[in-house]
């Protein structure tokens, strides 16, 4: 049943990212795409927001897929985490940990997620364990 637990928790995760990801890249699901995104990087001081929304956007996309096939899995946690890292500081921090004051508390949830199975492996059901 770990197993289980596992591959279900990087499905959802993993395409949440993959998901958030498409919207910094591609304006897909209600996002800005590279250009938005980019501006908004601007003006909250992530410089030069278009290079930085294009990086953050390939390390959702890139490390949402690969969470979610269990492939290179802690690289996609590392880059998920940087992420998330990312967002605490330059985005939710200062509001404190409650989102229900757009704190960072859904983002410190998905950082310990994604070390948590960084660190403990993806499980049986998952590229990892059928290549290594």
């Amino acid at each position: 049943m770990i197993n289980l637990g596992l591959f279900i928790i990087r499905l959802v995760v993993g395409l949440l990212f993959v998901g958030h990801g498409a919207q910094k890249l591609f304006g897909w699901f209600g996002g800005y795409g590279l250009k938005g995104t980019g501006g908004w990087f601007d003006s909250i001081g992530i410089k030069p927001g278009v290079t930085m929304a294009l990086f953050a956007g390939l390390a959702e996309l890139i490390g949402g897929v690969l969470f979610t096939l269990g492939l290179l899995t802690p690289l996609a946690g590392i880059m998920i985490a940087g992420t998330m890292v990312m967002t605490i500081v330059k985005v939710h921090g200062a509001n404190g940990i409650w989102s229900t004051s757009n704190g960072y508390e859904y983002n410190l949830t998905l950082l310990a997620v994604s070390i948590g199975i960084a660190l403990s492996g993806p499980g049986r059901y998952s590229v990892d364990a059928f290549l290594f």
